[in-house]
């Protein structure tokens, strides 16, 4: 029987309730348990598609091309199962399946409410996400005391009294600050936190509370004692320089002894030798290297979390400190490209919409002149083939159909057909709906002989991750190949997956989303690649700059 940990927060909201699950589940994972991780959000977006990540942060997307919450993001860093369209349920969602049954008939007549059929449709859901896992972790979006959270905390204390207590226990994730002027460390705000989550009928077994420091003894004991929770079952959550030492330090404190002990599972102690090493690794580089990332969503860096980890990962696996030079694309269009000068390489991220475009397409021109490392992502593939158009091929007006629909060379287009990994076929319109109506998850490539790509990947076929309506316009293939543009990858229908330059020290771009599947245990090839080259174009840069 899967047995089940739900994890919800309190006091202020963003205190790290994702990264928390995921290394729980990791260490869980070094036990010997089958692990899955689970996310109920409760905004009333359906999912968050068309939500700016400027607001919410990246949009991670699963293999089975669900849009999903960032959180899940850190799950499968950090876990080695996946994750999918049972593992992200929002309060939309939830109240969209309950009216569709309703519609059908399927309530008897019955008045519809939260409370059975809102809570009882959360609990189904939890139960599917759960699958044939050993323990299914399951976060609570929001924080204790929000009101749309409350038909998700109803579900979950449901479920605490239908599976019993050696089946599933409750993590209360809360902050301890430190107050400077008195120079106290404060509980009263944890105090109040779990008052207001045993007020709906939940008692916390364990409690991990972030702070800058190490909770002193005193004050474990304190929260302990106005909590009603075991003095060792407060978990101090300090704040860590790099996030994978947070398995190390949350197994140090017990945490995962404590959750097997509740949960009554028979397991060995957890091996965590491999996140000791990626620790290592990141703290002992051999090199340094700054990459330029051109993108439109600079404000909050949780826009690209996905990618700046893969970077991150990229650096582990080849002892590389890599720093992200974080560069607003409307910044070229003011100043021209001086600010990439000093980068190593340059990558230009996916993203929607035409603001900052000239910027990126500036941007490639400078590495495809200046002999710049590049890697294009989604839309990054997109300003290369422009920029390419435009300078190369000499078509002034190249342009994507996203951006300006009567342009005369629409180098990149909507794609109305094409075909899933399973065969079937999604057709899609200008009309058609904003969300989930992009070519989604998992898709097959298909690599070109003799290309970097092919060398990068060691493998004719390889699946990644796609997020995206616009595409390569095929009819634009035989001349940019005559100009030297090579297309290093195909989709099995003949969509243009990835293009490259040869003759420049490493110029690659994609149409797939590769950072969704780089982890820190094993990094990702592409992104390695990527920062060997700007590796090897530092030290050729560095002799010059030594003789000027």
């Amino acid at each position: 029987m899967t047995r089940f940990i739900f994890v919800t927060g309190g006091v202020v909201s963003s205190l790290g309730k994702g990264i928390t699950s995921a290394c729980l589940g990791a260490i869980l994972e070094a036990r010997g348990l089958k692990v899955r991780l689970m996310k109920l959000d409760p905004y009333i977006n359906v999912d968050p598609g068309t939500m700016s990540p400027s607001q919410h942060g990246e949009v991670f997307v699963t293999e089975d091309g669900t849009e999903t919450d960032l959180d899940l993001g850190h799950y499968e860093r950090f876990v080695r199962s996946r994750t999918g369209r049972h593992s992200n349920f929002t309060t939309g969602r939830i109240y969209s399946n309950v009216i569709a049954k309703e519609r059908a008939g399927e309530y008897l007549g019955a008045t519809v409410q939260v409370i059975p059929h809102i809570t009882d449709e959360i609990k189904e859901s939890v139960i599917r996400g759960a699958a044939d896992a050993d323990v299914c972790l399951v976060e609570i979006g929001g924080t204790v005391g929000d009101i749309e959270s409350l038909p998700f905390l109803e579900a979950i204390r449901q479920m605490g009294v239908e599976l019993g207590r050696d089946n599933a226990i409750y993590i209360h994730l809360t902050l301890v600050p430190y107050m400077p002027t008195s120079a106290e460390i404060k509980t009263k705000p944890t105090q109040h936190s779990v008052k207001e989550l045993r007020s709906i009928g939940i008692q916390p077994d364990i409690l991990v509370c972030r702070s800058a420091k190490l909770l002193p003894a005193e004050q474990r004991k304190k929260i302990a004692l106005f909590t009603n929770v075991e003095e060792r079952a407060v978990i101090s959550a300090m704040d860590v320089g790099d996030l994978y030492e947070i398995p190390r330090m949350l197994s140090k404190q017990g945490l995962d002894t404590i959750v097997v002990e509740k949960l009554r599972l028979d397991v060995r102690e957890a091996d965590l030798s491999r996140w000791d090493a990626v620790v290592e690794a990141r703290a002992h580089p051999e090199a340094e290297v700054t990459i330029a990332m051109v993108g439109k969503y600079m404000d909050l860096k949780d826009s690209y979390m996905s990618l700046n980890e893969a970077l991150l990962h990229a650096g582990i696996h080849t002892r590389t400190r890599v720093n992200i030079l974080y560069i607003d694309a409307e910044e070229i269009e003011k100043s021209g490209t001086s600010c990439l000068s000093e980068a190593d390489a340059i990558l230009v991220p996916g993203g929607f919409g035409e603001r900052g475009i000239e910027g990126k397409i500036q941007a490639v021109r400078f590495a495809r002149e200046k002999q710049v490392p590049y890697l294009g992502i989604c839309l990054g593939m997109h300003v290369a083939v422009i920029e390419f158009a435009r300078n190369v091929l000499n078509l002034p007006q190249a342009q994507s159909t996203e951006f300006d629909s009567a342009t005369p060379d629409p180098v990149i287009a909507l794609v109305t057909q094409w075909q899933e990994s399973d065969g079937s076929k999604q057709l899609r319109s200008e009309d058609s709906e904003m969300g989930g109506t992009m070519r989604l998850g998992a898709q097959t490539c298909l690599l070109e002989e003799n290309t970097l790509a092919r060398k990068i990947y060691g493998a004719a076929s390889i699946a990644e991750r796609h997020r995206h309506r616009y595409e390569f316009n095929n009819n634009y293939l035989d001349q940019m190949r005559e100009a030297g543009l090579v297309f290093s990858a195909f989709s099995p229908d003949g969509l243009v997956e990835m293009v490259e330059l040869p003759g420049h020290p490493w110029f690659l771009a994609s149409q797939f989303h590769p950072e969704f599947t780089s982890n820190p245990l094993d990094g990702h090839p592409l992104f390695s690649s990527f920062i060997n080259a700007a590796r090897e174009c530092q030290g050729l840069r560095l002799p010059k700059a030594a003789q000027a």
